[in-house]
Formats: C-alpha cells, sequence, structure tokens
C-alpha cells in the first residue's frame, strides 16, 4: 500500500478522489447498464485508471501524469438522425464533485455555433441540477437526449445561395500566439495536434504549466482551430498575440505565398526539459532558444514580461 510519506508528498488525497470518482461511476455504470449499453452502442475508453491503481496499491512508484479521464463514443437513434457520431470526453478534476469536471463533446454535424450552443446548455444544466454531486451519468443522459436538437438544426439549416457579383475576399496569412493557464489532459494535446493537422497549419505546443501554442496559415482556418480550442473547458486561455499579412499583391500562387510565411515546419509538441513534482514545468530558456531559432524571440516578452536569455 501506499505510504504515508509518499501519500502525503503526492497530492494529500487527491489521487484517491479520483479513485473514488471511477468507483462511483462504475457503480453507477453497473446499476443502469442495459439503458447504457442501449445508448451508447458502446465504446468507453479509460485512459488513467490502471495508473492511478498501481501507483495507491504500490505496484509502481511513478506517481501518475494525467488526471483521470475518458471517452464514450456514441451513435443517435432517432428518426432524423440516426447513426450520427458523437464523442464525449470527459476528464475529472481533483476536487470533483465539488467542482465540474471537464466535458467536452464533439459532432461533425455540428457546427461552431451550434457547438458553443450546446456545451453552453449542458455546462449550465450541470450547475443548476448537479453542484456538488457526482454528474458523469447526468451529463451523458443530458447529450444523449438533446444533441439531436443542435444536430437536427444543423442539418435543416438552409445552405446559403453563392452571390456571382460578391468580390472575392482578400486572402490573409496569420499567425496566433496562444497562452493556456496549463495544458496537460491527453484528450485536449491530441485534440490541438489533430486539427493542426487538419486545418494545415504549422507551429507547435508546448504542453504543461503554462501552455503556449502557435499556429499559422490562412486565416479561416487559424480562426477555425481557436475557435475548437476556446469551446474546450479550460482555466484561462487567450490569445496572447495575433500577427495578420495581407496576401493580396504576394508574388507567386497563394499557397506559395503561405509557405514562403511561414516559420514553422508543420506541427509538433514541443517538450523542453520538463521538471518539478510532477514534470509539469518546462525550460523556458529552451523555448526562447527555440523561438528565436525561428525568428519569433520577440514573443517571448510578450507571453512572460520580461527578456529571454
Amino acid at each position: 500500500m501506499l505510504s504515508g510519506k509518499r501519500f502525503t508528498s503526492f497530492c494529500t488525497g487527491t489521487v484517491l478522489r479520483w479513485l473514488h470518482c471511477f468507483a462511483d461511476i462504475h457503480a453507477k455504470w453497473i446499476d443502469q447498464r442495459s439503458a447504457m449499453v442501449y445508448c451508447c452502442k458502446k465504446r468507453i475508453v479509460y485512459t488513467s485508471l490502471p495508473e492511478l491503481r498501481d501507483y495507491v496499491e504500490g505496484v509502481s512508484t511513478t506517481p501518475p501524469h494525467s488526471r483521470p479521464d475518458f471517452v464514450i463514443k456514441h451513435k443517435t437513434d432517432t428518426v432524423t438522425t440516426k447513426g450520427v457520431d458523437i464523442t464525449i470526453s470527459c476528464t475529472y478534476v481533483s476536487d470533483y464533485p465539488k467542482v465540474l469536471p471537464e466535458i467536452s463533446v464533439r459532432c461533425a454535424h455540428l457546427s461552431r455555433a451550434q457547438q458553443t450552443h450546446l456545451h453552453n446548455d449542458l455546462n449550465l444544466y450541470l450547475l443548476e441540477n448537479c453542484s456538488g454531486e457526482a454528474c458523469l451519468l447526468s451529463a451523458f443522459e443530458w447529450v444523449k437526449d438533446n444533441a439531436t436538437q443542435y444536430i437536427d438544426k444543423s442539418l435543416s439549416a438552409p445552405v446559403p445561395k453563392k452571390d456571382s457579383t460578391l468580390v472575392p475576399t482578400q486572402e490573409t496569412f496569420t499567425r496566433l500566439w496562444i497562452y493556456s493557464h496549463h495544458i496537460y489532459n491527453k484528450t485536449k494535446r491530441k485534440n490541438i495536434l489533430d486539427w493542426s493537422k487538419e486545418l494545415n497549419l504549422s507551429g507547435f505546443s508546448m504542453p504543461g504549466k503554462p501552455g503556449v501554442v502557435c499556429v499559422e496559415g490562412l486565416r479561416t482556418p487559424c480562426d477555425e482551430f481557436w475557435s475548437r480550442v476556446k469551446c474546450l473547458t479550460w482555466k484561462r486561455i487567450m490569445i496572447r498575440h495575433r500577427e495578420d499579412i495581407s496576401l493580396d499583391g504576394q508574388d507567386g500562387s497563394i499557397d506559395e505565398s503561405v509557405a514562403s510565411l511561414r516559420k514553422f515546419t508543420g506541427f509538433d509538441e514541443a517538450i523542453f526539459d520538463p521538471h518539478g513534482n510532477r514534470g509539469n514545468h518546462m525550460d523556458l530558456g529552451q523555448l526562447y532558444q527555440f523561438l528565436s531559432e525561428k525568428g519569433c524571440g520577440e514573443i517571448f516578452q510578450l507571453y512572460f514580461g520580461i527578456e529571454g536569455k
């Protein structure tokens, strides 16, 4: 079993609270198994439970590096939205159930505005009905019962007609420098990598505390990336700096102009000698050197208020 010294130094009860969260969700899941099998279709992926259990039981001496999280894959089963895929991602916080978990819902049939609307309504429902109580099953049931309303609106929305007389929109190259209080969650980190590649954006993401993300490319994909990221649950996230460069009058094609303005090749997660008790703090000196090599050294002061060295 876990020694008192190691238990106290690690998190003074956080691990056991997390395990209690999983015990709670497992018990209720079993109680309602028949209903859940019907509505889930059913794929549930837990990513942190074995690591937590091994540490508490003394099988492993390595503290968990992430909070417990899981992903539910759900298919709708209504007449108008039969077979539509919905992904529900949940990450427990250490103070759950006093504090709501981080829940995000993704569906390819939802527009950006509808996605935001759904998240806002879900959070409002949980705050009003589940504050201080276990809420994961309530959240899933709410999504199962209500998500189709947002999808129906999306599928029935009229497609705007193109006006051939409109003047073509001027293309712009954009670079976003995003600051987050922290980036730990595995699902969020994967989303950042996947979305950047999907939207043909280059840049990098530095996880840990603080979190730094840079994306660059055409303005519309950059704005789409930001709209997706900010809809996730964060303690604090913002665009620290934005660069917009008009491509009007640039030599060559748009693709050639974009390529010439990129400071990064592809999009990768950047790790700089992680340290600290949880290994979640990066070496900012190495970050500054990395930015300087890319011709972005001045950004360091915008993030941290001091000159890099």
